[in-house]
């Protein structure tokens, strides 16, 4: 795979990311716009190699989640991978339909493309990948796609060093659509993983959670020098390697929050100049398992933040059939 080299810009890298509201992605498309996401089945259509519609359904008012790196950036498709990048920071993506091979083969071919295309251009390291599959927890043992989903990442991955992971995200699709979608965001410098002490590392769980353990990393530092935010992966109420508070969806929502005091925590020893709680430099995603649940889940969220942190609530399958609810997001 290859597209045109990018030159590298004089200032420093940086990404912002925001929630930007827009009766279309048209009006978004700024020089330094590096992605537009549009959520849900009203999400408007675009050609632009920088938009991605994401299946998933939200709650109350749908912005669009915008991506702003130095300008000028530049854009294009090769083969099914539509990018983007100004040189310093890149955004990809790619949807494969399931067909013979399953979600298993789908997925392996998604990170072969991706691996490849991300390798072999000037922004080499993956930083962090966002997964969407329909029926994510469909199937019984090591039958369930979820699992079949990561022996296909692996694969497709190839060798790889569990140190260098990308931050994550792997939530189910509501749609009946069997399409394993990915997007990612890769750099020139490479970031630093970062784990969370009151959790086990998602690539070191025991077998019981499958014959191929998840393959990321809890939260991702940039590297020195880039004015951009910590990017957190998907987290929910797991405290070691097990669910916690299974059918407490308050209690959940708590666990969840608890794990980002602590991720924050791990993430100020190295950039003490990072907030200590989530506020106005954080975005966060918030998936909520059952639709019932997301008035819920928005009254508590407003009780504990009011209007002090940005979020968008989305409705999407949580990778464990007893959690409620997952969020990631970015914070500085």
């Amino acid at each position: 795979m290859s597209r045109p080299l990018i030159a590298v810009h004089d200032e420093p890298a940086r990404l912002q990311v925001d929630y930007a509201d827009a009766d279309a992605p048209d009006a978004l498309f700024g020089d330094d716009v590096l992605a537009v996401l549009g959520f849900g089945h009203d999400a408007p259509h675009c050609d632009d190699p920088r938009y991605l519609r994401v299946p998933l359904q939200p709650y109350g008012a749908a912005p669009f989640e915008v991506w702003r790196a130095n300008a000028p950036v530049r854009r294009g498709r090769d083969g099914a991978i539509a990018w983007a990048s100004d040189g310093h920071l890149g955004f990809g993506a790619i949807e494969v339909e399931e067909g013979a091979g399953g979600i298993t083969e789908a997925a392996r071919l998604a990170y072969a493309a991706l691996t490849r295309f991300v390798s072999g251009g000037d922004t080499p390291h993956l930083l962090r990948v966002w997964n969407y599959l329909d029926a994510i927890t469909l199937g019984e043992g090591d039958a369930e796609r979820y699992r079949q989903f990561c022996l296909g990442r692996a694969a497709g991955f190839g060798g790889f060093d569990t140190g260098r992971l990308p931050a994550a995200t792997a939530i189910g699709r509501c749609d009946d659509a069997r399409v394993v979608q990915v997007y990612w965001l890769s750099a020139r410098a490479p970031g630093t993983p970062l784990e969370n002490p009151r959790q086990i590392s998602a690539y070191r769980y025991p077998r019981q959670y499958g014959p191929q353990s998840p393959s990321f990393a809890r939260a991702m530092l940039p590297a020195d020098g880039i004015a951009m935010p910590l990017l957190l992966s998907g987290t929910a109420s797991i405290v070691g390697h097990v669910s916690q508070h299974a059918g407490e969806l308050q209690a959940q929502l708590q666990e969840t929050l608890a794990n980002f005091d602590v991720l924050l925590g791990a993430a100020r020893a190295a950039r003490p100049d990072l907030p200590a709680q989530f506020g106005a430099g954080s975005r966060l995603k918030v998936y909520v398992r059952d639709r019932d649940d997301l008035p819920l889940v928005a009254r508590a969220l407003d009780a504990r933040f009011g209007d002090r942190v940005p979020r968008l609530l989305l409705h999407a399958a949580i990778c464990r059939r007893e959690l409620a609810v997952e969020i990631d997001g970015v914070h500085r």
